[in-house]
């Protein structure tokens, strides 16, 4: 559990517009917290929260817009409004953050799908993209999953973060698993700017 006293130290980012996907997991729910971290944390940066529907179940636009800078939006092309917004976001963002990640949603971006602004424009993007999942019991092991994980793998801009072992809301045992805090899901991504930004020094044989 996060200490509310003493928030995590923030690792360096080097970007200035990110796009924070939240999607229908139970962890949506302490969203509002890491919202408020990020706009006091890094007050420079740029953030666009998108809710999916699903996640509305544990979190409102409300409770998340009143805490950040940055447009919160719900993952639904608006009928009466002309703007391509996946198009907008995947223009807009210099990386993606999808915290929390549900099997859902990781399977219908390891199969291409892209029916919500956010799934295409992370299909059309490529910046980074960190996936932090959050999975109930027995989901971290199911086939599904490992096929889904082993295929978004394979993607250059995919940066993949292993869940922890999380208590189930459901059964009350240590058989979920939930994403790491998200200043660890940012190191991941910082590291993986870093290592974009590295340049490889090929030696010649003698």
């Amino acid at each position: 559990m996060t200490d509310l006293a003493a928030p995590p130290q923030a690792p360096v980012l080097d970007i200035q517009r990110l796009v924070l996907v939240v999607t229908g997991s139970a962890a949506a729910a302490g969203m509002p917290f890491w919202v408020s971290w990020l706009r006091t944390q890094y007050p420079e940066l740029q953030v666009t929260t998108v809710v999916t529907r699903s996640a509305q179940r544990f979190v409102t636009r409300a409770a998340l817009a009143g805490r950040t800078h940055g447009e919160v939006l719900i993952d639904e092309w608006p009928p009466d409004e002309h703007r391509a917004r996946h198009v907008e976001l995947a223009e807009w963002a210099e990386a993606f953050v999808v915290y929390p990640a549900t099997l859902h949603f990781i399977a219908r971006l390891a199969l291409g799908l892209a029916d919500s602004p956010s799934l295409l424009a992370a299909q059309c993007s490529a910046v980074p993209i960190v996936i932090a999942p959050a999975l109930p019991p027995g989901g971290m092991f199911s086939a599904a999953f490992r096929s889904h994980w082993s295929a978004l793998a394979t993607r250059d801009n995919i940066v993949l973060v292993a869940p922890q072992t999380g208590v189930s809301l459901t059964t009350g045992r240590p058989e979920a698993w939930a994403p790491p805090p998200l200043p660890e899901v940012l190191e991941h991504l910082a590291e993986h700017r870093l290592r974009l930004a590295t340049p490889v020094v090929r030696t010649v044989p003698s």
